[in-house]
């Protein structure tokens, strides 16, 4: 299935084609993604609307994350992530469970290599927890936090370190929905997540180091 202009985009940025404050002309996204003007207008209209753009002048830059911004967003990802990962302990298949076993093992290949192939294995293992947990509202709100999270300019992943306790974590709350453990599926994701925007805080003041 051939993808829309607002689709396309809010790929890109979420890929980090375009970071934080990077400014989006609608004629170059025009030529870049070989469709007409009109759908792109169309579609940055939107994306701005979401908040996803903001304006500067009479131009369309991406939206970034200040303080307060951050520390609500993750907040809020902590109680629902740990929600789909309690109901996933619950509801998740035989498949899924394995599948989900399969992406930590995979993912220790990528152990000290691209922080940017990191962090979209781990939006892949997130994404499988949010659909385990069979609760189609859920999916929607965390899809939506998650778009939000594209306006990061880094990923904690960059951190010295990280990728190997991150990793980790995944392991132990991926034990948890094995066994079928909803309250401990719960806490350890949410534990996983809260170190995640420690890492970040000690990035962005510069006392953790990236790669």
């Amino acid at each position: 299935m051939q993808k829309d202009a607002y689709t396309l985009i809010l790929d890109s940025i979420e890929r980090g084609d375009y970071n934080p404050g990077s400014r989006l002309v609608e004629s170059e996204l025009a030529e870049r993604l070989g469709v007409s003007r009109t759908p792109v207008r169309e579609a940055l209209q939107r994306l701005e609307t979401q908040g996803m753009l903001t304006r500067d002048g009479r131009s369309l830059i991406v939206a970034s994350l200040d303080h307060n911004q951050l520390a609500e967003l993750y907040t809020v990802r902590s109680e629902l992530e740990g929600l789909a990962a309690r109901l996933a302990a619950r509801h998740a298949t035989e498949e899924e469970v394995r599948v989900l076993r399969a992406m930590v093992d995979d993912d220790r290949k990528l152990l000290g290599g691209d922080p940017r192939a990191l962090s979209r294995a781990n939006k892949r293992f997130h994404k499988l927890i949010h659909l385990a947990s069979h609760n189609r509202f859920l999916v929607q709100q965390l899809d939506l936090v998650h778009r939000a999270m594209a306006l990061m300019a880094t990923t904690s992943f960059a951190a010295e370190g990280r990728d190997e306790v991150a990793l980790a974590e995944h392991d132990q709350i991926v034990r948890a929905i094995e066994t079928g453990d909803g309250d401990a599926a719960f806490a350890a994701l949410k534990s996983h997540i809260s170190k995640a925007y420690e890492t970040r805080l000690r990035v962005d003041t510069g006392e953790l180091k990236t790669r």
